[in-house]
């Protein structure tokens, strides 16, 4: 089982593709990234009250999701190598590339860890859930003495933002490198990370056999 999805994600990346799991993983994640920093912004903005804390509620559940996709992805990593492309070279480009892949793997975990560690620090700390589906339990900070909880979500809340500092300087510096690939190298690499369009061609109208003209008796 496993050898045939390899077998099938390498006839992409022995072309310089990323498998279609790839792609979407990317795409996909990238979607959401953007949406929590808008949705983070946004939740700044609401007064205290039931609005922000359903607000908090449904952008935690998506940074889970978030870091369950960041693992996902991982795992799809160690089966299925990234395909090699021009950006392998020079080395500084493939070094450049990696930390920052690492770089984002790293904030997909911190932020929605130390988001956590901020909701669980506010007593009473009620569930939450990871896509609105598996229930998540508040981390265990209801022993902690009162002056504890404040120093944790202090920590936290200075973590989340540094993670926010640190996403929102990352990901346009990962488009504007993209885009450079793709505008004035002129290169493979973001042409490996698109989805494929299926190509339909038009079919040529079929022609009408006509009867030949009947023959003069």
């Amino acid at each position: 089982m496993l050898g045939a999805i390899r077998d099938w994600a390498e006839s992409y990346t022995r072309t310089g593709k990323y498998s279609p799991v790839g792609v979407w993983f990317h795409w996909i994640m990238a979607g959401l990234a953007l949406y929590q920093l808008y949705s983070g912004w946004r939740m700044s903005r609401l007064p205290v009250g039931g609005d922000k804390l359903a607000a908090y509620a449904q952008h935690s559940e998506i940074g889970f999701l978030i870091l369950a996709m960041a693992i996902l992805r991982g795992l799809w990593r160690l089966l299925v190598m990234d395909p090699t492309n021009d950006a392998q070279s020079p080395a500084w480009q493939r070094s450049a590339a990696e930390w920052t892949q690492l770089a984002f793997y790293g904030l997909f975990a911190l932020l929605p860890l130390s988001g956590w560690c901020m909701w669980s620090a506010i007593q009473p700390a009620e569930p939450l859930s990871l896509a609105g589906i598996i229930p998540l339990p508040a981390m265990p900070f209801y022993d902690l003495s009162p002056a504890w909880q404040r120093e944790v979500l202090d920590l936290a809340r200075r973590l989340h933002l540094a993670g926010v500092v640190g996403l929102a300087l990352l990901i346009p510096l990962h488009v504007g490198a993209a885009l450079n690939h793709h505008f004035f190298a002129r290169d493979d690499v973001v042409r490996g990370i698109l989805p494929e369009i299926p190509d339909y061609e038009t079919p040529e109208p079929e022609q009408v056999q006509q009867d030949p003209a009947p023959r003069a008796r």
